[in-house]
């Protein structure tokens, strides 16, 4: 007999290739049958584990974007002199690993179907991040609720550029951001090396 952890880690593995699935094919041409082939089982076994097609979208975008989200912040700097490290390298890398994943939620939670899951699946980024800001700011000299603001600005500008890759647009921003930070830190006394000396100039 299946345990419910087996059950539980079945599921995850299904979300996760059933999402490829639509990353590779579109939310709109994507039928059933096709999701089966990719996870290697019939159409009737993906029900066993979703409601319907609506809500195996649903879960399977939250489940799979909060994965995204925690590579994301996995790369998150550990002291103030890996700042300028996050800032130039994690956009691309972003872009590159999840860029058909951002296009496919910004499809899904965009779809007035799905409109109220996304909303809710924003509000819950918006406290994780946060939280996040939290347990970064003693590392990096700046104040939770400044630091807030900035992670806000800095994932906007990554996920703008993932989903349309406009460089210009995502340099700007950076830049914008880049001044901030130094000069907060600057402000409270955290030593710099020279490169970030010279941007806060």
């Amino acid at each position: 007999m299946r345990t419910p952890e087996y059950k539980e880690e079945k599921k995850k593995e299904i979300m996760e290739k059933c999402f490829e699935c639509y990353c590779d094919n579109g939310l709109r041409d994507t039928g059933i049958k096709e999701l089966g082939k990719y996870c290697g089982m019939t159409s009737a076994n993906l029900y066993a584990y979703f409601d319907n097609v609506d809500d195996l979208i649903v879960q399977s975008t939250a489940y799979c974007m909060a994965k995204v989200e925690d590579e994301f912040m996995a790369l998150a700097p550990e002291n103030p002199r890996d700042i300028l490290r996050f800032i130039e390298e994690v956009p691309y890398w972003t872009a590159e690993k999840h860029g058909k994943k951002y296009r496919l939620m910004y499809q899904v939670y965009t779809h007035p179907k799905y409109a109220e899951h996304g909303k809710k699946f924003v509000n819950g980024v918006s406290e994780r991040y946060t939280e996040y800001a939290r347990e970064l700011s003693p590392k990096l000299g700046i104040p939770a609720e400044i630091l807030s603001g900035f992670i806000f600005i800095f994932v906007r500008a990554a996920v703008h550029f993932a989903l349309f890759e406009d460089e210009y647009y995502m340099k700007m921003q950076m830049e914008a951001l880049k001044l901030s930070v130094f000069t907060m830190l600057r402000a409270n006394k955290i030593e710099l090396n020279q490169e970030e000396r010279m941007i806060e100039k």
